[in-house]
């Protein structure tokens, strides 16, 4: 439940683009969300950007549209606004989405990114997701789908981790030249979960330059690091459940980074991954 009172606390504040995947198990409570602001007259479907995303074990050609038109059924939405490869890797296909072996190891699969990519292309077609894209690629498995024989569509967007102490120069660079739009996660570092991130890595929240620059605009480390990313193009998903930070992540749009600020916080790179993504 906390879910569909977070994207309604959302949608109220001003945000339209809502990240999601089916691997997060409350589509159904963001697709409720949804359809309870559009009855209330709050919004119309094509004013929220919903982004949908094809898990690991999912990546054989035959499957992409069947997963995505379960996604669509749980959302009870007629079509997504976009969807993304969550991950350049195959898991066996089944119905474990991390199947192991009797020794805990993952059960990997071996499938062609470029036939699953034609399948993405078939569901834009079908009308199902209105454009598509990938998510945690690198540069040559973008450059793999974008010289395949018979490219319908190129990816629009490339999710990626992202944040002043992970900026992601080169990638950032590459995306730029052909038009890929870079969307950051954890773009405030990250919630620290050992399960799945790297703890060890200093907290971003805290970093002194954050928190002076902060200080000038009467702002929060938070909001500065938002602010960064927005003003050079990337585009930002924070994740919160604290109806009080998604107001505040969403209050960045009311004052600029100077340019020897945003030199600052790029200076704050340290190639820092904190979603290490070992599987």
């Amino acid at each position: 439940g906390s879910c569909l009172e977070a994207v309604k606390i959302a949608i109220d504040a001003g945000y339209r683009h809502i990240d999601g995947a089916f691997v997060y198990f409350n589509e159904h409570e963001v697709g409720q969300a949804i359809r309870e602001k559009i009855a209330e007259g709050k919004i119309k479907r094509e004013d929220i950007f919903y982004c949908g995303k094809l898990w690991n074990t999912c990546h054989p050609p035959e499957l992409v549209r069947p997963t995505l038109e379960k996604t669509l059924k749980i959302l009870q939405l007629d079509y997504v606004d976009l969807y993304i490869i969550e991950l350049p890797m195959a898991f066996k296909p089944g119905d474990a989405l991390y199947p192991r072996d009797e020794n805990g190891k993952f059960i990997y699969h071996e499938t062609d990114l470029c036939a699953t990519w034609e399948a993405m292309e078939a569901c834009k077609d079908a009308g199902l997701a209105k454009s598509i894209g990938v998510s945690n690629f690198n540069r040559r498995q973008l450059e793999m789908i974008m010289n395949k024989p018979g490219l319908k569509y190129k990816p629009v967007s490339n999710q990626v981790e992202c944040h002043p102490y992970f900026t992601q120069p080169k990638l950032s660079e590459f995306c730029r030249q052909h038009d890929i739009v870079i969307v950051g996660y954890s773009p405030l570092g990250t919630s620290r979960d050992e399960s799945w991130v790297n703890v060890s890595s200093p907290p971003l929240l805290k970093d002194p330059v954050l928190n002076a620059i902060g200080k000038k605009y009467n702002k929060t480390a938070a909001q500065v690091a938002l602010r960064f990313n927005v003003q050079r193009g990337v585009v930002v998903i924070p994740k919160s459940f604290n109806p009080q930070r998604i107001r505040e992540n969403f209050q960045i749009f009311d004052f600029s980074l100077t340019d020897k600020e945003m030199k600052e916080i790029e200076a704050l790179n340290k190639n820092v991954r904190y979603v290490e993504l070992l599987m």
